[in-house]
């Protein structure tokens, strides 16, 4: 099997690899849209069946080409696990360098531009790094192949032609703390075009030609941006109420929610507790009732800030339901702050992943 293609293999076959053994994926939640561009090296071609009209026998040479660049822009959807899918579209330029044949060398001039669209999926991963996050994935598609003005010694061909297409994806994204949502990607492609593409064109100025293009690939290194619609800023943790200065202050009554790791969805038992609150609300003399999310230290801080707050959310508007009028609710988000039980990072603690109701 032929280098590039264990290359390719590698880079798709790394997306399960790296799911076994890694945290939780930086979420990328609904649309979003990147663009990027760089560096290409094309390999060369083989240029088979060559037949001239007044030859007898097919002969074989070889295409080579300079460096080129690319670039391509994209338009996908993240499901907010680390999957996403995108729709791309591409475009290479190589011009020609020589046609290498067995009657000996000539230099080339033209170009080839390549262009069209893939279907891409991807997987972003978090490794425990705030400023990075890799990521693999794959496409296939279909590419239009254009020799323009292909000329080398006596032959001359100008053709396009057309061919399914396939890509692996590897690379890494920095998130730009500024702009909430805009993130630098440097990636590598690895693209192949499938099968053969017949050309024709004319020898020694008149006399037809045509050859088979067999299999062809570029290696590309890139560099661009990538921003993501509907992230907001985070929110800051709220500061703790200053106490009230009283001859005589009642005790604060706490009462705890928990939480399934990554859900903010109430438990039938939640709802048990909530009521409880919402019911001695009435009966004492409450003047605030503190709702405080919190969660444990899995995950990056920014998606847990958002996730204690999603959860303060759900149990103030249950309290609400219950009937406790919204004027008398105090919500705040800690996030992974102000652990019930002290851990290290990345730890699924379920006594971390709750509510407090305070009622003052």
């Amino acid at each position: 099997m032929k280098s590039r293609n264990i290359l390719l293999g590698a880079t798709v076959l790394a997306a399960p690899l790296a799911l076994a053994h890694t945290a939780a994926a930086q979420p990328v939640t609904g649309l979003y849209i990147s663009g990027n561009g760089g560096y290409t090296l094309e390999s060369g071609q083989k240029a088979k069946n060559i037949v001239v009209r007044d030859t007898t026998q097919p002969y074989e040479a070889r295409i080579d080409f300079r460096n080129g660049f690319t670039g391509d822009a994209s338009i996908g959807y993240g499901f907010g696990n680390g999957f996403r899918v995108e729709l791309e579209g591409d475009y290479f330029e190589n011009r020609f360098d020589e046609l290498k044949a067995d009657g000996g060398d000539a230099v080339a001039s033209g170009k080839e531009e390549k262009y069209g669209a893939f279907l891409n999926a991807l997987y972003d991963f978090d490794v425990g790094l705030p400023f990075m996050y890799p990521y693999v994935g794959g496409g296939v598609g279909w590419q239009y192949s254009d020799y323009d003005d292909f000329n080398s010694d006596t032959i001359e061909v100008s053709k396009t032609k057309t061919s399914f297409a396939y890509q692996g994806i590897a690379g890494v994204a920095f998130p730009i703390p500024q702009v909430p949502g805009l993130s630098l990607t440097v990636q590598y492609r690895f693209t192949g075009l499938e099968g053969t593409r017949k050309y024709n064109g004319s020898y020694a100025g008149g006399v037809p030609i045509e050859f088979d293009a067999n299999h062809e690939y570029n290696n590309s290194v890139e560099g661009g941006l990538r921003y993501a619609f509907g992230v907001a800023q985070p929110m800051a943790p709220a500061p703790a109420p200053a106490p009230v200065a009283a001859p005589a202050p009642a005790p604060a009554k706490t009462y705890l929610v928990f939480f399934d790791w990554d859900k903010y969805n109430l438990t039938p038992r939640a709802n048990q507790i909530i009521a409880e609150a919402a019911s001695d609300s009435h009966s004492q003399s409450v003047t605030t009732i503190d709702v405080s999310g919190y969660t444990d230290t899995s995950g990056t801080p920014t998606y847990n800030q958002g996730l204690s707050e999603r959860r303060a959310q759900a149990v103030a508007a249950q309290l609400v339901t219950d009937g406790v009028p919204q004027s008398e609710i105090s919500i705040h988000a800690y996030g992974e702050t102000h652990l019930l039980v002290p851990t290290g990072p990345g730890v699924r603690e379920p006594q971390n992943r709750r509510v407090e109701i305070v009622l003052q």
